[in-house]
């Protein structure tokens, strides 16, 4: 018995929201895009369709590259340095890898600063394994055009990108809980045990609530000003009040509610047992689809 429309475009689902995440950078936009597609796959002739993969690909970059052209402009005017909403996971949860689930945070920093054709074009081939006759069809370039695309992105992607480690979820379990109680102390020498040298912290607020405006890096100014924070937390009498351990776009990480107010993600990239980059989002916009009550 043939499938149902339906049925067809459920079984790409899961494939088209992780085009795309990576294609936007938000969660909730990509759950639009994906929405639209199916109204779009409604409409057409089952007949017209040969490979509803790739039709549907097709479909889901095209609207991806219409909604960049204002989504581009709008983060031209960002508050603040920019992060990819996060994707959060239980630690010890079965990965689901196939069409390219994971999506590191170094990753997405460094597609953003491609053009939206080199992004599509890396994407597509590079990561979800389409060919470039379909990636043509589908950004209306020719072969050998989308070929230089994808080539000219993974040159930037291929220089940004650290090297990728796996993580025992118990040994992450651990290792956050370490962070976390190190980085809540005034005196900064347990944090610094922790840290690469060269670390760098980058910090999302979208100007909505306290964020570092710019990224900063090397050991002691980020133990600096976790310690800075600590004393303010203690001054206060206002502690975290609310802390989970998770895995945020494939990197150990926690939510915590701070003061009992402001939500946060913070991901952290652990490479030979030493923090080499930590990822905080705060932007309340891009936590939306997280809950984290306070006990």
């Amino acid at each position: 018995m043939a499938q149902l429309p339906d049925d067809v475009f459920e079984t790409h689902r899961r494939f088209l929201t992780r085009l795309a995440y990576r294609m936007l950078g938000s969660i909730s936009d990509a759950e639009d895009i994906v929405q639209e597609a199916w109204l779009r796959w409604r409409d057409v002739a089952r007949d017209a369709v040969e490979a509803p993969r790739a039709y549907l690909a097709r479909t889901v970059t095209r609207l991806c590259l219409d909604q960049m052209k204002s989504a581009r402009s709008r983060r031209e005017f960002y508050v603040g340095a920019w992060l990819p909403e996060p994707l959060v996971e239980e630690i010890g949860a079965a990965p689901a890898a196939e069409d390219g689930l994971d999506a590191p945070i170094a990753l997405m920093l460094a597609l953003e600063r491609l053009t939206p054709l080199e992004r599509a074009a890396f994407l597509l081939h590079d990561v979800f394994n389409l060919d470039f006759a379909e990636i043509a069809r589908t950004i209306e370039r020719s072969e050998s055009a989308c070929r230089q695309l994808a080539r000219r992105a993974r040159e930037h992607v291929r220089i940004d990108m650290p090297p990728r480690n796996k993580v025992d979820p118990a040994e992450a379990r651990r290792f956050v809980e370490a962070f976390f109680k190190a980085a809540h102390k005034a005196d900064p020498s347990e944090l610094q045990a922790l840290l690469a040298q060269d670390v760098a912290f980058h910090s999302d607020g979208g100007g909505k609530v306290l964020a570092t405006l710019n990224p900063l890096h090397g050991i002691d100014r980020v133990s600096r000003f976790f310690a800075g924070l600590a004393r303010k937390l203690v001054s206060r009498d206002r502690p975290t009040t609310v802390f989970r351990p998770v895995i945020i776009n494939g990197l150990p990480g926690y939510l915590s509610l701070e003061r009992g107010e402001t939500l946060q993600a913070t991901a952290l990239d652990v490479r030979d047992g030493r923090v080499h980059a930590i990822y905080v989002v705060r932007n309340p916009d891009k936590l939306r689809h997280i809950t984290l009550t306070a006990g």
